[in-house]
């Protein structure tokens, strides 16, 4: 069932803070002046603030930059609109340069009436609100005073605080807070997100997130993309098989789980439900003898293969219904578990591996390594990550990094969970409920992974669908969830990704 890769729409695109500048500066040599742009930008500001807000004190923190020049602009036009408006710069205006300098100018002249602070901060009543403009997504060290103790009021400040563009102190690359950070109440930025909005701890310092059109166009950012994209349905959901008229089970492939011992059956049987709600035609479990039993009477729909050990599994392998395969879930972490996946891997059909899977291979992670391909999606958590891969940094480059080396598809899992592919693509989901922090959650999630594999679904795009879709099942869930909810509301998530697609 093959299909083709996924088309992205432009404006899911995200953009690192170096290729916005690139987009920026390719922007100002097609023809716009960049004094057009802050213009713009600061415009979309404004008009994100008083579509919110009602007439207010506000205080506009303005940094040593572009992002403080986008500051001048905003003061100007809310002063011009009757808002009581006042200035504090962190550096004396008449060192700014270029388009910040031509900003504050501007300001100057048509509204001189606004009061400016240089230096320091005023007193301010704490229904003010804040427009901190300090500094945008180029900042890449931490804080140095004054700097860090103005973002450390802003921070306490109990009015709302909007921020130009990301707010000051978060790495507009990692979502990292360098040193200390403004907490938002809305972020405006510009053109795309970047992933510092996505990633934690930036995206829920980010507050509510605004994204403006500058006028940027849309050829120039396909120039500059990297293959980012935040996870959204409408560029998976194409992949998706739909059932027909003429559908029949055969179509929507045969799924498998190696299955764990008698002790330990629950984490198989949420993963085996799980694929059989995202749609897989026929789901097995492959188990040793003394466990079918247990999976028989549990799991109504779902059949039972006798796989004792690696060799029965190989016969298993010598038949090509069997399309798809997951192992890691209460697989155990011996010797047999490692020779397991290397059968599964060679066989070259999709795979998934989670938990014991890869714990297995702490010790020996260039066996692992050595078979695995892109068909393959590994599945870790955190701890997971670091028993296998020694990359550092955030989780959007850890994640990259594991699927350069391994040349599998990785889902790192988190509350900002990332997917990436072996070729630099990446997808970042930045709202997995906290409500996924329980026992075999992840166990579905490699279920509904298995599932859209055995329809064909490409193993970039079926991580991503599952991560967006396990999402969803359970924010649907909401308070008191447990792992045995979710597969019964992946139908659900199903319809919710079908209208997401659509933009309903």
């Amino acid at each position: 069932m093959p299909h083709a890769a996924a088309s992205f729409p432009s404006d899911d695109i995200v953009l690192s803070p170096r290729r916005m500048a690139e987009a920026d500066a390719a922007t100002i040599r097609a023809g716009t002046p960049g004094i057009e742009l802050m213009e713009r930008a600061g415009r979309a500001v404004v008009r994100a603030i008083t579509a919110r807000y009602a007439p207010r004190p506000v205080v506009v923190l303005a940094g040593p930059g572009n992002n403080g020049g986008d500051g001048w602009v905003v003061a100007r036009r809310l002063a011009s609109l009757g808002w009581p408006v006042q200035v504090a710069s962190l550096l004396d205006p008449a060192r700014l340069k270029g388009d910040a300098a031509r900003a504050y100018a501007r300001c100057r002249e048509e509204r001189p009436e606004i009061p400016v602070r240089i230096g320091e901060l005023p007193d301010f009543p704490a229904e003010a609100l804040l427009v901190d403009a300090l500094f945008g997504t180029g900042l890449d060290r931490p804080l140095e005073q004054p700097a860090a103790s103005w973002v450390e009021r802003a921070h306490a400040h109990q009015g709302p605080v909007v921020a130009v563009d990301v707010p000051s102190g978060v790495h507009g690359g990692t979502g990292a807070v360098l040193g200390c950070a403004v907490a938002a109440s809305l972020t405006v930025t510009f053109c795309r997100p970047k992933p510092g909005h996505l990633l934690l701890p930036g995206r829920d310092l980010a507050g509510e997130l605004l994204i403006a059109d500058i006028g940027i166009p849309d050829a120039i950012v396909a120039s500059v993309d990297e293959g980012l994209r935040r996870n959204d349905p409408r560029w998976w959901w194409p992949l998706i098989p739909r059932r027909g008229s003429d559908s029949h089970k055969y179509r929507f492939g045969h799924a498998v789980v190696v299955g764990g011992p008698p002790h330990a059956t629950g984490a198989t049987r949420l993963a085996a439900r799980s694929a059989l709600r995202v749609g897989a035609g026929l789901v097995s479990v492959a188990a040793s003898p003394a466990s079918l039993p247990t999976y028989a009477a549990a799991l109504t729909t779902v059949m039972t293969k006798p796989c004792a050990d690696p060799a029965a599994l190989a016969r298993l392998l010598e038949d090509p219904r069997f399309n798809a395969w997951l192992i890691g879930p209460a697989a155990g972490t011996e010797e047999p578990t490692r020779e397991s996946v290397s059968l599964l891997a060679r066989s070259g059909r999709p795979l998934v591996l989670d938990a014991d899977a890869l714990t297995a291979f702490a010790g020996d992670r260039a066996r692992l390594l050595s078979v695995l391909h892109a068909r393959c999606v590994l599945t870790p958590h955190d701890g997971e990550y670091r028993r296998l891969f020694a990359h550092e940094g955030d989780r959007l480059a850890r994640a990259r990094a594991a699927a350069a080396e391994s040349g599998a598809v990785v889902l790192l899992k988190g509350a900002d969970t990332v997917v990436a592919a072996p070729d630099g693509r990446a997808a970042i989901l930045p709202w997995a409920p906290p409500a996924l922090a329980t026992a075999g959650t992840g166990d579905v999630l490699a279920g509904i992974v298995l599932g859209l594999l055995a329809q064909g679904v490409p193993s970039f795009e079926a991580a991503a669908a599952a991560a967006w879709l396990h999402a969803r099942a359970g924010a649907l869930a909401g308070s008191g969830l447990i792992a045995e909810d979710l597969p019964e509301l992946v139908p659900e998530a199903l319809d919710c990704a079908e209208r997401a697609s659509a933009g309903s």
